[in-house]
C-alpha cells in the first residue's frame, strides 16, 4: 500500500513541485520552514486542493490524475487526517467527533459510539468522551483529533503539525502518544511538521521542502551526514558554504559564494563547479587576536548570539560567510564573549568537506 507523489499544485500565487513515495512500516516526514509549501502539499493530498498537474496513488488506487482529468473527493480518500489547527466540530462531544467519519460514511450511531469510545479510552481520555472541544485542554483535544484521524482505520495516517499547538510538558506526553500509535498502525504514516526533533524522534525517513520544491529525501542519519541545503545543514547544526568550486595552485579548492570564500581541500576526482561545504562548529576556533598557524581560513566579525547547550555555547559571527562556533563555557569566559564583541575565527581547509552538486 504505497502512496506515491509527483504532482505540482498551486495555492494562490504560490505553487509547489513535490514528488515522493512513503511505504508501510516507515514514518514519513514533511519536514521544512513555515512557508515553504507543506500545508498546500497536505491540503493536495488530503483531497481538498486539486492539483495543477501529476498523480497522486496510493496502493493502486488513483486519487489524483490531472491531465485524465480525475480526482477523487476528500470524503471517498481512504485518508485519515489530523489537521494543524485540529477542526473539530465545536456543537459535537469529543466522542461524537471521533465517531463523525464512521456516521459520515453511514455506519450506525451505536456502533460508531462504541469504536470511539474504545479508543478515547486508549488513548486515555475516555473520561472527557462527553465533553464539547471548548472545555478540552490542549492536550485532550490533541488526542480526540487523533483518534477521529485513526477510527475509520485507514491506509494513509496523515498528521499535520500534531504538537505545534502544545506547551512543552504536553507536547513530551502526546509525542510519545503518537509515537505509539504510529507503531501501532499498519497503514501509510506522514507527519507534517517544521519541528527538526519532531521529525528526527518521529520518523524513519525526511522529506525535506523548501520554497514550494523538495530539496532532499533521507534517512535523519544520512541527512545528517550529507545535508544538500542551507536549511538541511541548519538544521543538524553544521557551517555550510553552497557555491562554485574554483581550483588553487597547491591542491586546494576555493568554495566561492555570495556571502564570501572558503578555502578547502579540494575533493578526489572533481572537476569543480557547484559545490557544498560543510563544517562542524567545534572546527571553528576563536581568538581575540589575528591567530597565527596554518589555518586556511581566517575571518574576523562580531559576534551577534551565543546559546548555552549544557556545557557548550553556539556562538554566531557576522563575519563573510557567516559562521557558527562551538566552544566551550570556560571559553566564552576566559574570552569575554558576548554580543557585539570582535573576534577572530579561523579553520583549516581539510575540516571543510566538500560536496558536489
Amino acid at each position: 500500500m504505497t502512496l506515491d507523489v509527483d504532482i505540482s499544485a498551486a495555492r494562490g500565487a504560490f505553487q509547489i513541485r513535490a514528488a515522493f513515495e512513503a511505504v508501510p512500516g516507515q514514518t514519513v516526514a514533511l519536514l521544512g520552514p513555515n512557508g515553504s509549501g507543506k500545508s498546500t502539499l497536505v491540503a493536495t493530498i488530503a483531497g481538498l486542493l486539486p492539483p495543477v498537474r501529476g498523480t497522486i496513488e496510493l496502493g493502486g488506487m488513483m486519487l489524483d490524475d490531472a491531465e485524465g482529468g480525475s480526482h477523487m473527493p476528500p470524503e471517498r480518500r481512504p485518508i485519515g487526517v489530523m489537521f494543524q489547527d485540529l477542526l473539530l466540530f465545536p456543537h459535537l462531544s469529543a466522542i461524537d467527533n471521533v465517531a463523525f467519519p464512521i456516521r459520515a460514511r453511514g455506519g450506525a450511531r451505536s456502533d460508531a459510539r462504541e469504536r470511539a469510545a474504545d479508543l478515547l479510552g486508549r488513548l486515555g481520555v475516555g473520561a472527557r468522551a462527553e465533553a464539547r472541544p471548548r472545555d478540552l485542554s490542549g492536550g485532550e483535544a490533541q488526542r480526540v483529533a487523533l483518534a477521529r484521524a485513526l477510527i475509520a482505520e485507514p491506509a494513509l495516517l496523515l498528521l499535520d503539525e500534531p504538537l505545534s499547538a502544545l506547551d512543552v510538558g504536553a507536547r513530551v506526553r502526546i509525542r510519545e502518544l503518537v509515537r505509539g500509535e504510529l507503531a501501532r498502525f499498519p497503514g501509510v504514516r506522514i507527519i507534517v511538521t517544521h519541528d527538526p526533533v519532531e521529525a528526527s524522534t518521529l520518523c524513519d525517513r525526511l522529506v525535506l521542502v523548501e520554497e514550494g520544491r523538495v530539496t532532499q529525501i533521507g534517512s535523519p542519519e544520512e541527512i545528517r551526514t550529507a545535508p544538500r541545503s542551507r536549511y538541511a545543514a541548519d538544521m543538524v547544526g553544521l557551517n555550510s558554504f553552497r557555491g562554485r568550486l574554483e581550483p588553487l595552485e597547491d591542491g586546494a579548492g576555493l568554495l566561492v559564494t555570495d556571502e564570501g570564500s572558503v578555502v578547502a581541500a579540494w575533493p578526489e576526482g572533481s572537476d569543480g563547479g557547484e559545490a557544498m561545504g560543510l563544517l562542524r562548529p567545534a572546527d571553528v576556533t576563536l581568538s581575540l587576536q589575528s591567530p597565527a598557524g596554518s589555518a586556511r581560513n581566517v575571518f574576523r566579525g562580531q559576534v551577534t548570539s551565543i546559546a548555552v547547550e549544557g556545557d557548550r555555547a553556539r556562538v554566531r559571527l557576522a563575519t563573510a560567510p557567516p559562521l557558527v562556533a562551538e566552544v566551550t563555557l570556560s571559553s566564552v569566559q576566559r574570552l569575554g564573549l558576548r554580543d557585539g564583541v570582535i573576534v577572530w575565527a579561523s579553520f583549516k581547509a581539510v575540516e571543510v568537506q566538500v560536496l558536489p552538486l
